[in-house]
């Protein structure tokens, strides 16, 4: 076994990159909430500042995927539109497969410049958790309850306020409202007979009502959809614990242009909520025709590129690991030299806890711990 190899094995090396995590998100959450001084005098400032601390929260994730597990990303494209990305405000339909699509998703918002600033349609739920919900709290990400008669004036008034954004965003939106499983997908099929809608093999149904809105509201601000597909060869099952623990995945994302692919210019995009949502339908008997592809050939129709990979996530990783790591070597000297026991349990404890912290954030993630979503509707239409 190589060095990278047998330090990736090790627990420590687990327990270094759960404290690096943590307490560099804490710090800089506790940065955000100073920057809130600035929103009533200059909020376009907030707004670049807040980014940049994102960034160093989020560009710890994807430095895990790209540097440490050294997850192949692949982008399935068309050359003419590639110089696009990143130099343009897009909504992004991803399917919602896989544990780790979000970070896929990160990844390619990364490798195009937008990481910073990007946005997502995230459960309330997600608003509470330490770090990330925090930190997306003040990226004016747009929370939702997923009971659209209480969320639709709350997340237009979110998106309305993205207008004026100053900087480039890329809008990810999983339009299937939650994480495929079989068990949701015949709920989902149920339904889709019962509206006399097409079925699906490889999808949910999209809700239609959260795409429309975000269509209504940021038009003129956004310049095209881009529909992306998320696979992963050799029918890999992908966890971000497995990330963690260095597994290298291959992914394969397909983004093309309308004609012949997936960019889709948001003008021909219908402004009608119906309309939208038969549009929305259409879109993902695509998905599906493209999903089939790909497990019947291995491969999707367009040129494979692989967008270079950026060397800031690993110098922003590095960077919280010299100044976090020091004083912790040296606090833990300290404390061996002062040969108190019940100081150096104390210490083991606070490192498992934060160990247990991550891996609480992990299990968020798994698609065994997923929201009930699909099947609470299912159920409110029995009673």
């Amino acid at each position: 076994m190589d060095i990278v190899g047998f330090l990736k094995s090790q627990f420590i090396c687990h327990l270094l990159i759960c404290y690096i995590f943590i307490v560099s998100g804490l710090i800089i959450n506790c940065l955000q909430v100073f920057t809130l001084i600035l929103w009533p005098v200059n909020k376009q400032l907030f707004r670049r500042i807040n980014c940049r601390l994102a960034y160093c929260i989020s560009s710890q994730m994807v430095m895990l995927l790209e540097w440490w597990s050294g997850t192949d990303c692949t982008l399935y494209t068309d050359p003419e539109s590639y110089h696009k990305y990143g130099k343009e405000n897009a909504i992004v339909i991803l399917n919602h497969n896989f544990e780790i699509d979000f970070l896929c998703g990160w990844n390619f918002c990364e490798r195009f410049g937008v990481l910073g600033s990007s946005k997502v349609l995230a459960k309330k739920e997600l608003s509470y958790m330490p770090i990330i919900g925090w930190m997306w709290y003040f990226l004016e990400i747009v929370f939702c309850k997923r009971k659209w008669e209480e969320d639709r004036k709350t997340v237009m008034q979110k998106l309305l306020n993205l207008r004026d954004y100053p900087e480039n965003f890329w809008f990810l939106i999983h339009c299937e409202g939650t994480r495929f499983t079989e068990q949701k997908h015949q709920i989902s099929m149920r339904v889709a007979e019962a509206k006399g809608l097409p079925k699906l093999k490889y999808h949910l149904l999209p809700r239609t009502k959260g795409f429309a809105v975000t269509v209504q509201c940021l038009r003129n601000v956004v310049s095209a959809v881009y529909d992306s597909t998320l696979n992963f060869r050799n029918n890999e099952n992908p966890t971000l614990l497995g990330v963690l623990n260095g597994k290298k995945y291959h992914a394969d994302l397909y983004l093309l242009l309308l004609s012949p692919g997936r960019r889709i210019p948001l003008e021909d995009v219908p402004e009608d909520e119906q309309e939208c949502s038969n549009w929305l339908h259409k879109l993902y008997q695509e998905k599906d025709a493209f999903q089939e592809q790909y497990y019947r050939t291995g491969t999707y129709p367009a040129v494979a590129i692989v967008p270079p990979r950026r060397p800031w996530t690993l110098l922003n990783w590095l960077f919280w690991a010299v100044l976090l790591l020091y004083p912790l070597f040296q606090l833990l000297i300290k404390m061996v030299s002062s040969g108190s026991s019940l100081t150096l349990a104390t210490f083991a404890f606070v490192i498992v806890m934060a160990s247990v912290g991550v891996r609480w954030m992990i299990g968020v993630t798994e698609i065994n711990k997923g929201s009930a979503y699909g099947n609470n509707d299912n159920k409110q239409k029995r009673q």
